[in-house]
């Protein structure tokens, strides 16, 4: 029997392809107006980068695997409590690090500094609060994984096998 992927994960797995290339790239190479390379090399150690980049590129890569291995079929409950729990630890330090300091404040003066001098000269598009403003590029890095978290909500709670059942019920 074929393995075909739901519309769900397809969309998933074209965030979690964006997510990776954002976790490999955005350190490295200069995306024009939307990163600066120097600024974070300046701020952080060729091993930092190295550590960072890996980290998160090993940690998109487990997720990739997981949905390409289970396409068409149901996820085990581990894969879908693994998955949604790690992808959420995930946004929450982003949440953590970017949203509550720039909305409410908390942690914006530990921030400021920092930010300004690895993001300041990057585009931005919303306005700085508390002295931050999170940039384009990671704007959009944020908003795919929520998007993935949702998608992944959204396929551990529908069941292919069920919906194909209940198709063949109906038509017969």
């Amino acid at each position: 029997m074929k393995k075909e992927m739901r519309p769900s994960e397809k969309i998933l797995l074209s965030g979690f392809c964006f997510i990776l290339l954002f976790m490999i790239f955005h350190d490295w190479l200069p995306l024009g107006p939307f990163n600066d390379v120097e600024a974070v090399s300046g701020d952080r150690s060729l091993g930092e980068l190295v550590t960072v980049t890996l980290i998160g590129g090993v940690q998109i890569l487990l997720f990739l695997g997981a949905i390409v291995f289970f396409r068409g079929r149901k996820y085990p409950i581990w894969i879908k409590i693994w998955l949604v729990i790690h992808q959420t630890s995930i946004f929450t330090g982003a949440l953590l690090d970017w949203w509550i300091p720039y909305f409410f404040g908390y942690g914006a003066d530990e921030r400021v500094e920092r930010y300004e001098l690895m993001f300041g000269d990057t585009h931005s598009f919303l306005p700085v609060m508390n002295g931050i403003v999170p940039n384009t590029i990671h704007v959009l890095f944020h908003a795919a994984l929520l998007m993935c978290i949702i998608l992944t909500i959204y396929i551990s709670f529908t069941d292919r096998r069920s919906k194909m059942k209940s198709n063949m019920a109906v038509s017969s």
